[in-house]
């Protein structure tokens, strides 16, 4: 967190860079962040263990909206990178953070922010090992690179999925995307209860950390769900050259999926952060014990099969046609 932020007459009177650092982020700085004094931090890996290395962006009016609550934008930048550490079975070590801060923000706001930010990291066990900070005439910009490791080889990839291997997902999908079309859109209907529990799950996602790490040689391929179930599936059927076989109705799908269009709406939006995953079927039993140790819902969706892309079947095998995958940033 050392490069400059450029004079601006009209911040007169406002905190510094080095200022915000030392005031609300320096307390959060781990082991080796040498308090966000120095350039960089220094770690040392556990022996016998590899480093796994993972960066995301997360920018307003894109990411996050506008009007969300500080702490809730903090815990969500933690929360997506940690997601990706999740996904390939490693344990979260620290992260940097880049952030570009308007000009006219308030210093509030970033005290908020970096309180939310101590709340997500404890949570996660995990510390503030640098990073930057600059002023932007854009909109709010935060990027975050995150560190974990894990035991050698065990990394889980997205290429090790098998024809006759089963398709499974953690959670239950589409709860996100109500959440932001009550938010954006104001989105009318159901339970106040469910309501509640979906905006919390797009504005504060949950990384799927402890079974990530449970599922270390038991999947054969895994990713996170960020651009939605059908567009991350695609990931998995190109990287390990198969076909996915997703059969509709037994995805665990949210309680107000009606609300986006059903079942075939909850499966491409996006922000969901659950695990998406392949196993072998002898895998099965104790794949399944290992997530309920972890308290981590999972239910098998499909399966793999010789070919590629993406089939969607409902309870009578017929096929089922989306008009879209998820998000695409471009």
């Amino acid at each position: 967190m050392s490069a400059p932020i450029p004079a601006d007459p009209a911040a007169k009177g406002r905190p510094g860079e080095f200022d915000l650092i030392g005031r609300y982020f320096a307390p959060l700085a781990g082991p080796g962040a040498f308090h966000l004094d120095d350039d960089a931090a220094v770690l040392t890996p556990t022996p016998g263990r590899q480093m796994v290395f993972t960066a995301d962006a997360i920018i307003s009016g894109v990411h996050f909206l506008g009007d969300d609550p500080p702490g809730d934008v903090a815990q969500k930048l933690l929360a997506v990178n940690l997601s990706d550490l999740a996904a390939m079975g490693a344990e979260g070590v620290g992260y940097l953070i880049t952030t570009a801060w308007p000009r006219d923000l308030d210093e509030a706001w970033i005290a908020d922010f970096a309180q939310g930010l101590a709340e997500a990291q404890a949570a996660y066990s995990v510390a503030l090992l640098g990073g930057d900070t600059v002023a932007t005439g854009g909109p709010l910009s935060l990027t975050l690179t995150a560190i974990g490791e894990l035991p050698g080889n065990s990394a889980l990839r997205r290429n090790g999925a098998r024809a006759g291997d089963r398709l499974y997902v953690s959670g239950r999908i589409g709860d996100a995307g109500v959440g932001l079309g009550i938010l954006r859109d104001g989105l009318l209907g159901g339970a106040a209860a469910d309501r509640q529990r979906a905006v919390e799950r797009y504005r504060r996602p949950k990384p799927q950390l402890a079974l990530g790490c449970a599922l270390r040689g038991l999947a054969s391929a895994c990713i996170d769900i960020s651009d939605g179930l059908v567009a991350d599936m695609a990931h998995l059927a190109e990287q390990s050259a198969a076909r996915m076989v997703v059969e509709l109705h037994r995805v665990p799908i949210s309680p107000l999926a009606n609300l986006i269009g059903g079942a075939k709406g909850a499966i491409v939006a996006g922000d969901d952060y659950e695990l998406l995953f392949t196993a072998a079927p002898e895998n099965e039993t104790r794949l399944l014990a290992a997530a309920r140790e972890v308290d981590a819902a999972v239910s098998c969706i499909g399966q793999v099969e010789e070919g590629q892309g993406v089939h969607i079947i409902d309870q009578l095998g017929n096929a089922v046609i989306v008009e879209r995958g998820g998000y695409r940033h471009f």
